[in-house]
């Protein structure tokens, strides 16, 4: 047994330092970034990234985001013909493919996976990325799954996790992976810290795992525990090359979700609700690590997406940061003393 004691921090923990600025207004903002990834493969958008997640990362919530140059995660649930019914509405309506992301588990057959991404991936020409998603990305088991996703799309931007700590990153790296997605127990729906005791907290977890990626020319997606625009403006500050975004992005009219009394469930994909409608309910041999919400219809997403990029925007305004890209490098935290302050009542 080992006990490390050094801070880590949540987004709850800091705040932005202001600093003085020679910009003018939020609009002189540039919120795209153009990257070049290992595999030769470039992308231009704004690195924000609707989580892969029933509810969030749908067709609809992608036709919608694509027009702002936003990532979606298609949640791997869709079969194929309704990717390709999908992909022929996308080109008829002008909507920019480039900002799919397609997504891959690895399953008891992860033959399979591979063939329904290969099949699909192949008919639906433009698509640049692949998530390789996975609760637990510790296991040698998913390294080689990752060697071998990249041997069959060589050219593919892929994205791969989830971890929380420096070795692994390199791992991923390593083995193929582009960028990195890093996040345990941080999202609003799921109870990996309370159910497993495993997790790591965010804003430190961005800071040391992006610190490992760059250092070999990889990049790193913060996924989960964002609960309003200022955290996200935290985690590109962090350090963060891409942004995922669950809950702030479910119970919209995008979400493709029935409503039950006048509200629209969300759930972790490792929710009991999850694995009873795709996996025949929770296997004996584990607990469910998500939960199911029930949420107030939040209307159109486009109210949500103007709140995000406006607050990104109003940050790099107060640090002088004049690019996403260049957040991070203008950015100072301050450590809030949460304990004082509880003290006094304050929440």
């Amino acid at each position: 047994m080992k006990i490390e004691d050094d801070v880590k921090l949540d987004f709850c923990d800091v705040l932005i330092r202001p600093k003085r600025s020679t910009l003018k207004s939020r609009k002189e903002v540039d919120l795209y970034r153009s990257i070049q990834f290992p595999c030769g493969t470039s992308w231009t958008g704004i690195p924000i990234v609707a989580a892969n997640m029933e509810g969030v990362g749908t067709f609809s919530m992608a036709e919608k985001l694509s027009k702002h140059g936003i990532l979606t995660g298609i949640h791997k649930y869709y079969t194929e013909q309704e990717w390709f019914d999908a992909y022929d509405h996308f080109i008829s309506n002008g909507v920019q493919i480039e900002n799919l992301m397609y997504t891959v588990g690895m399953t008891h057959d992860p033959y399979n996976e591979v063939r329904k991404a290969t099949e699909i991936l192949t008919e639906c020409k433009g698509i640049k990325f692949i998530c390789i998603d996975v609760a637990n990305g510790y296991t040698e088991k998913f390294v080689d799954y990752v060697k071998h996703i990249r041997q069959i799309f060589p050219q593919k931007i892929i994205m791969a996790g989830n971890v929380v700590t420096r070795e692994m990153t390199e791992a991923l790296i390593l083995a193929g992976a582009d960028v990195v997605k890093i996040g345990i127990g941080p999202g609003s729906v799921c109870t990996t810290r309370k159910i497993a005791g495993v997790g790591y907290p965010q804003l430190s977890c961005i800071i040391e795992c992006a610190d490992a990626a760059h250092g070999l020319n990889g990049h790193v997606m913060s996924d989960g525990g964002c609960t309003c625009p200022g955290d996200v403006a935290k985690a590109f500050g962090a350090g963060a090359d891409f942004v995922m975004i669950g809950g702030m992005f479910a119970g919209h009219n995008e979400s493709e979700m029935t409503e039950l009394n006048g509200k629209i469930p969300f759930y972790g994909m490792s929710s009991k609700s999850a694995m009873d409608k795709h996996s025949g309910g929770v296997a004996q041999y584990r607990a469910a690590e998500g939960k199911t919400v029930m949420l107030e219809p939040k209307g159109s997403v486009e109210n949500t997406v103007q709140d995000i990029l406006g607050g990104v925007r109003s940050a790099c305004t107060y640090v002088g940061a004049k690019n996403i890209k260049n957040l991070t490098k203008c950015c100072t935290f301050v450590r809030v003393n949460r304990q004082i302050n509880n003290v006094f009542g304050v929440s």
